[in-house]
């Protein structure tokens, strides 16, 4: 069995001052990394500051005889956080996009602000992170990047619009820097989580809060951003122990003839073939999902 090991590998850890961020960053160190802490210090609803959370973890894993510098930026000024691992180790290697925040409310008592410092948090903040690495990576032809989506992302969650639109759309952003940097030894995977933080304890009853460790996710994303790993693109729901990959599935769907038209009466009379899953297709790219319906226009 092959150790990983990320010896000689910078590793930047957005809102690593708790929970799953942490737990990256203390085994990562213990595996050679070179770990930059960043964590604003706010609280679970995006309210104020404290140095004092990147802080500890820092000193916690340089009492171990590890390396790590801690970072107070906010992910949306995400070049001064690069900028600090560049500062301190001279290179970036691995990007773990891990920092959020919550704003529960159902939608019809969702205010602007609820909605725009979610997006700002998760969408924005990993954009600006991720964008300001990304010439580096693509200069030293490597990286491994992470992006923490959500199951409220893939299947929707009640009082949590903002936060399933902005999970779902981290995945979107991954998929296509997987395309785009697969050229260049730049891996770009996905998880959505399920852990005890700040965050599910604001949602969760405490016993699974407390039953559900951050240790139990750590092993998939350390095995994800391994060098020697070439999985990209990908989505994962982990936790609890339990790792899956999810992969879109579509039903065969019904084909219409172009030249002669159709109306709403005919998508009704053919409506339980339209979504049938029966013998569903699972396209892997917009090339395979656009096979059929191109054809369908040639026929």
């Amino acid at each position: 069995m092959t150790d990983v090991r990320f010896d000689n590998r910078v590793v930047l850890i957005t809102g690593a001052g708790n929970g799953l961020g942490k737990s990256y960053a203390l085994e990562m160190a213990k595996r050679g990394a070179k770990v930059v802490v960043n964590d604003l210090g706010g609280s679970a609803f995006g309210d104020g500051s404290d140095q004092s959370a990147a802080d500890v973890v820092a000193e916690e894993i340089k009492s171990e005889g590890g390396n790590a510098v801690a970072n107070y930026d906010s992910v949306v000024d995400g070049d001064k956080i690069v900028q600090c691992a560049l500062d301190n180790f001279g290179q970036i290697d691995v990007l773990i996009n891990n920092a959020g925040i919550l704003r529960d409310k159902t939608f019809h008592k969702m205010t602007r602000e609820d909605w725009d410092l979610i997006y700002d948090v998760h969408v924005k903040g990993a954009y600006a992170v991720t964008h300001a690495a990304w010439p580096h990576l693509r200069d030293q032809n490597y990286g491994r990047l992470i992006f923490t989506a959500s199951a409220a992302g893939i299947y929707g969650n009640f009082g949590q619009t903002n936060y399933s639109m902005a999970k779902l759309a981290l995945h979107g952003m991954s998929q296509t820097l997987a395309l785009e940097g697969r050229g260049k030894n730049i891996f770009v995977n996905t998880i959505a989580p399920i852990a005890g933080s700040r965050l599910t304890e604001t949602v969760m009853p405490k016993e699974l809060v407390e039953a559900l460790k951050p240790r139990f996710v750590m092993p998939l994303v350390l095995k994800l951003c391994d060098e020697n790993s070439a999985e990209t693109g990908g989505l994962y729901e982990v936790g609890a122990g339990w790792i899956g990959k999810v992969r879109w599935e579509r039903t065969k769907g019904y084909a219409f003839s172009v030249s002669e038209g159709f109306s709403p009466e005919d998508v009704n009379e053919v409506w339980e073939q339209v979504i049938d899953f029966e013998n569903s297709d699972h396209p892997a790219s917009i090339t395979d999902a656009n096979k059929p319906l191109i054809k369908n226009l040639k026929s």
